[in-house]
């Protein structure tokens, strides 16, 4: 099952043409689904309620329960205000009557203002000739790592007791899709390992419990095979969690996103 299954399948359920959604295992991440394309399901039923054109701003995401592969899930989406600049959102993926991810997500109108700071931040990281190679071990690597090309330049693989917590490289999908809208990077920008695994020795259950997401840029037009920079930081880890955060720039350098996510370590 590709992404654009995946999306092909949401497109049937908003229209009525399919009264549910299954994801298929080749997209598993230990016992749930991938959360990037979670996350994108929920995004594209948010979008559709947009008629104005507004860009999204900001997602705010919960990692409730399992969404399990091969099930069958259903998503339901609430107006929580839209008002003349700034429309809110929120949708649940409900799957045997309990909600397993909960999106909030604000799209904005862009008005002229005074008030302008050019953010500044640049990386230093060369564009890949290919991507770097994870060892495919069985109930280790995530099924759903199949479907990208990682090119990690700095931060270790995950469960080899590395010293340092943090990534920096590229990424992108390993197949061409059919378009590459704003739902492809949505599905697209949680697909590194988060960088706490690469400090421990044995494989350990991660999962993410909340992932927040600011987009600085959210109109340009971007290719299914163009490499995205990565820069994640653990900004603090203790007590079985960790905060991260990740800034994400297009292949020409601009920052296009801000990520930040609270992990469980469960070792």
């Amino acid at each position: 099952m590709t992404f654009d299954d995946v999306l092909d399948q949401t497109q049937s359920f908003l229209s009525g043409m399919q009264s549910t959604i299954t994801i298929g295992e080749n997209w598993s991440q230990g016992r749930t689904v991938y959360g990037g394309i979670s996350s994108a399901v929920l995004f594209e039923c948010l979008a559709h309620q947009i008629t104005d054109q507004r860009p999204i701003k900001t997602l705010n995401v919960n990692f409730v329960g399992p969404l399990l592969c091969n099930e069958p899930f259903t998503v339901k989406v609430e107006t929580l205000r839209v008002g003349k600049n700034v429309s809110q959102y929120i949708a649940y993926a409900i799957q045997h009557d309990k909600n397993c991810v909960v999106m909030q997500a604000c799209f904005a109108r862009n008005r002229q203002s005074k008030a302008r700071v050019e953010n500044c931040e640049k990386h230093d990281f060369e564009l890949p000739k290919k991507a770097t190679f994870i060892p495919p071990i069985p109930k280790v690597t995530p099924k759903f790592l199949r479907q990208f090309d990682l090119a990690i330049q700095s931060g270790g693989i995950p469960f080899t007791g590395q010293k340092s917590a943090h990534y920096k490289g590229w990424f992108r999908f390993k197949q061409p899709t059919k378009a590459f809208t704003f739902t492809h990077l949505v599905g697209l920008l949680d697909a590194y390992p988060p960088t706490l695994i690469q400090m421990l020795k044995w494989p350990t259950p991660a999962s993410t419990i909340n992932w927040n997401v600011e987009f600085l840029e959210s109109d340009t037009p971007y290719d299914s095979q163009d490499w995205f920079a990565y820069h994640d930081d653990t900004r603090h880890a203790h007590h079985g969690y960790g905060i991260t955060e990740a800034n994400i720039w297009d292949k020409h350098g601009k920052l296009i996103a801000i990520s930040r996510q609270r992990v469980g370590v469960f070792d």
